[in-house]
């Protein structure tokens, strides 16, 4: 996949840090934080490129990829509180106390265009897969909720596991039922590590659903027409 990103180089006293967005923002896509349910809900542009960006993130380590959601048009279901997304290497080691700083000193930035390669995340994505039977696993996805942003932390596999989840929702959720009348549609569930001091209960995880945008009468289905056949004139 083609990534259309802009690229950020903001210091922190001696040190230098790379963050990257989507250019174009995510306009009908929005996440909710995991309290301990969190609800991300999109069209399929925005799932698609999510899924690049975690993606990106898989063989990004050095880099942060910021995916600013709190500006897009605001979504008419679920409850909480509404969230960026900032995608975090394990090893980065950055304490989501520094990163209000880091955002307030983005800039504007400069245009950057990447490619993900699908062949390695499917690899990736498949090793993650192959671990989920070990009892001693330790690299699910863990999060923080900091400054109005959900702050993922994960590595090479699970952040490309993330993305393919993330695709085949994109792919397969147009095909739901109901979805050309505006209803969402459960696609998958994102597993977190629950945060030090939780408090037990429900496990933390994060709904990915997909949902058209309106005016629903354009939605098309996949393999449906770009338009309807007109009506054939009454006779005289």
């Amino acid at each position: 996949m083609r990534l259309r990103l802009r690229e950020f180089r903001p210091r922190t006293g001696p040190h230098e840090h790379r963050v990257v967005q989507p250019r174009q923002p995510l306009r009908h896509t929005s996440l909710r934080a995991p309290e301990p349910i969190g609800l991300l809900l999109g069209d399929h542009d925005g799932l698609n490129r999510l899924a690049g960006l975690f993606s990106f993130a898989a063989c990004s380590r050095h880099t942060l990829v910021h995916v600013p959601l709190r500006d897009g048009v605001p979504p008419d279901e679920g409850v909480g509180e509404l969230v960026d997304l900032l995608l975090v290497h394990h090893t980065y080691g950055l304490r989501p106390s520094t990163w209000p700083a880091l955002r307030r000193a983005l800039g504007p930035g400069v245009p950057l265009t990447a490619r993900t390669d699908e062949a390695r995340t499917a690899r990736d994505a498949a090793a993650w897969r192959a671990r989920q039977e070990r009892p001693d696993r330790r690299d699910d996805l863990r999060h923080v909720t900091h400054a109005r942003t959900l702050l993922l932390f994960g590595g090479r596999d699970v952040f490309a596991a993330t993305a393919a989840s993330l695709s085949h929702a994109a792919g397969w959720g147009p095909r739901q039922q109901g979805v050309g009348k505006g209803h969402m549609s459960l696609m998958t569930v994102l597993s977190l590590v629950e945060p030090p001091g939780g408090g037990g209960g429900h496990p933390d995880e994060v709904m990915v659903c997909f949902k058209a945008y309106p005016p629903y009468a354009h939605f098309r289905r996949p393999g449906e027409p770009a338009s309807r056949p007109r009506r054939p004139a009454a006779a005289p």
